[in-house]
């Protein structure tokens, strides 16, 4: 017996006829798709339309913006951080799309969706074209061998530039399958490329390109999906062969526990049914399957019965991780893992050993070693992108992830959870290649004014960046630079005010090569707090020539902590919290009106790409603050003595 949503999609199928569905697939009336872009390109806004489309919503339900951004930190930064998907009806089909992240830190959550899907919709702004991140989905999309469908989305911008973004988007086809020597049938393939030309907030597509800035011509996304059905598939998954079902993302509930999303490979599951479990170590013991849900829209429903071809979230194993095997019990094959790339950035996190831990007016729950390691290591169950590494001391853990983003939103998770964390500069994950230390570097694209591009380039050659390609557009350039990702770190912030806020820079991993030296990514020093109180405004008002404040009046403070940056290249101890001294003489300029400068109150990511080498970030549910990582004035001297005397033994 099969749920009664497939039936129904098998009969609807039968009645279209033979003409609009292969006889010879498995499931035709079945479809699993990823759309994969760039961020901010409009993935999520397109799986909107379609949701809309399709009746998901109904004709009463309120209609929510982005509601496959479900988390909050998901539609605070407006962008997509983990992969999930949805089903769509659409006359009689059931199309499974996976919406990814588009930015390259959250690459894990990419190669987990691709694992899980038959074709990919691959969108581009119709402005901006493709990207660096555009190029790093897409190479996923080749290697794996997926059949590709172009969407020209945001026709309506009134940049559009529609017709050279198509040319531009083959053009990067062609490159990459060369780069990937794929066959030359792949690459032929690839010259018939289907093109749909849409406007996902209007819910509009068409296969009729529209002039620069205006809609497609059609009422509504029907041209999006008859192509959707013709390029995508359907599985190729066989359902009378023995069981396999690859667990490509997690789950929790309160009631069913641990929640494993699978797409079956082969065979039938059934609710309730024993199955092996093909773990990491080899070992494949039986377990029982308690539930077995599938997606309807933006639900899981229980279904008795799945087949192969179907993205379905069984419960009942409660070490399940992801890249495991449910198997058939009489013939466990386990199939391969999941291949992600390496770490490129670490940062340690560790438990918050400053003056103020616990005394936050909403202090953290949170604060143990045992409690933080206990959370670090839940994270590898549900990050395959994350590395966990031991360090000199017990309270402290070395992590690794593709990028900072990507370490910073598992921060800013945790500190949301309850935790209060010491924070390290992040730094780049090394290897040695023919005796030889290599360290990773990116590809940056940068869209600047005409004005600032003497500036951004100025920027960028102190940081090694070594450019590739210029482009003058209208009144803009786009610069395309090879740049160490040590370079990048402290780079979006600076970046950010020489152009005013009108530039927009996005990078990709772009493999190893040779170490570079001495990047100095600040020129700036700090200032420090020399003792603890509140700060005061009497204090403030003497410190406004030597710096930029990161505090205001009446902030607590302590010995050690970064208060402000200073205007030359060094660190300045300053009393912060001094107090103007009260006199019995009267004076005609005593009560003069001063006018404070409001603090410059930093973000956990500006605080992370503002620390030095020596310097940590406190992290707590209500503060971030920064400091020195030893506190003691005479502790730190000492230090710069040794530091100094050992690059004079060096020369």
């Amino acid at each position: 017996m099969t749920i009664p949503r497939s039936a129904s999609a098998l009969d609807a199928a039968s009645a279209i006829g033979s003409d609009a569905v292969p006889d010879s697939a498995g499931r035709p009336e079945l479809r699993n798709v990823a759309i994969v872009a760039h961020v901010d390109h409009g993935k999520t806004t397109l799986v909107d339309a379609m949701l809309r489309q399709s009746g998901a919503f109904g004709e009463r339900s309120e209609l929510v913006d982005r509601v496959m951004d479900s988390g909050d930190l998901e539609r605070e930064k407006g962008i997509t951080i983990l992969a999930k998907h949805t089903a769509v009806a659409w006359k009689g089909y059931t199309i499974n799309v996976v919406d990814t992240p588009g930015h390259a830190d959250f690459g894990g959550e990419v190669e987990r969706g691709l694992s899980m899907v038959d074709g990919v919709v691959l969108l581009v702004d119709a402005s901006e074209g493709p990207l660096p991140q555009t190029r790093f989905v897409l190479r996923k999309t080749l290697s794996a061998g997926l059949p590709v469908m172009l969407v020209v989305n945001k026709t309506d911008r009134g940049d559009a530039r529609i017709a050279e973004v198509v040319d531009e988007s083959l053009e990067l086809l062609l490159e990459l399958a060369d780069e990937l020597e794929l066959d030359e049938s792949v690459t032929t393939n690839l010259l018939d490329l289907p093109v749909v030309y849409a406007s996902g907030r209007a819910g509009k597509a068409s296969r009729i390109r529209p002039g620069d800035g205006e809609l497609p011509d059609a009422d509504d996304l029907e041209p999006l999906f008859e192509t959707l059905l013709d390029v995508v598939p359907p599985p190729a998954d066989d359902p009378s062969a023995p069981l396999q079902m690859h667990v490509t993302n997690l789950d929790a509930s309160s009631f069913l526990g641990r929640i494993a999303l699978c797409r079956i490979r082969g065979g039938v599951v059934r609710r309730g049914q024993q199955v092996a479990w093909c773990r990491e170590d080899g070992s494949t013991p039986r377990v029982k399957i308690t539930e077995l849900m599938m997606t309807e829209a933006l639900t899981r429903v229980p279904a008795t019965e799945a087949r192969a071809g179907d993205l379905v979230a069984v419960a009942g194993i409660s070490d399940v991780t992801i890249g495991d095997t449910l198997a058939d019990p009489e013939n466990p094959v386990a199939l391969p893992r999941i291949d992600v790339d390496q770490p490129a950035i670490s940062m340690t996190i560790g438990t918050n050993t400053s003056p103020l831990a616990g005394r936050d007016p909403i202090p953290g729950k949170k604060l143990t070693a045992r409690l933080l390691k206990n959370r670090l290591d839940a994270e590898l169950i549900g990050n395959v992108s994350v590395r966990v590494l031991p360090t000199e001391r017990p309270d402290t853990w070395e992590v690794q992830g593709r990028g900072e983003l990507a370490l910073a939103i598992l921060v800013e998770t945790m500190r949301r959870e309850g935790f209060e964390l010491t924070v390290g500069k992040p730094q780049v994950v090394t290897r040695t290649i023919d005796g030889k230390v290599h360290e990773p570097f990116e590809q940056l694209s940068v869209d600047v004014p005409e004005d600032a591009l003497g500036a951004v380039t100025q920027l960028l050659a102190a940081r090694k960046g070594e450019m590739g390609d210029m482009v003058h557009g209208d009144g803009r350039v786009r610069l395309e630079f090879r740049v160490p990702s040590r370079g990048l770190i402290g780079f979006r912030t600076e970046f950010l005010t020489i152009t005013r806020g009108a530039g927009i820079a996005s990078h990709v991993f772009d493999g190893y090569g040779p170490w570079v030296g001495e990047i100095r990514t600040r020129n700036k020093g700090s200032l420090i707090s020399d003792r603890t109180g509140p700060v005061t405004p009497y204090a403030i008002d003497q410190l406004a020539d030597r710096g930029t404040l990161f505090v205001g009046p009446t902030t607590l403070v302590y010995g050690g902590m970064i208060v402000g940056e200073y205007t030359r290249n060094e660190d300045l101890e300053v009393n912060i919290t001094r107090e103007k001294k009260l006199t019995n003489i009267r004076s005609s300029t005593s009560d003069v009106l001063v006018k404070l400068i409001p603090p410059t109150i930093l973000s956990l990511e500006q605080s992370l790409e503002f620390c030095a080498s020596d310097e940590c970030v406190e992290v707590t549910p209500q503060s971030v603050r920064m400091r020195k990582i030893e506190l003691d004035p005479n502790a730190r001297a000492r230090a710069r003595s040794r530091a100094k005397a050992a690059a004079n033994t060096d020369k």
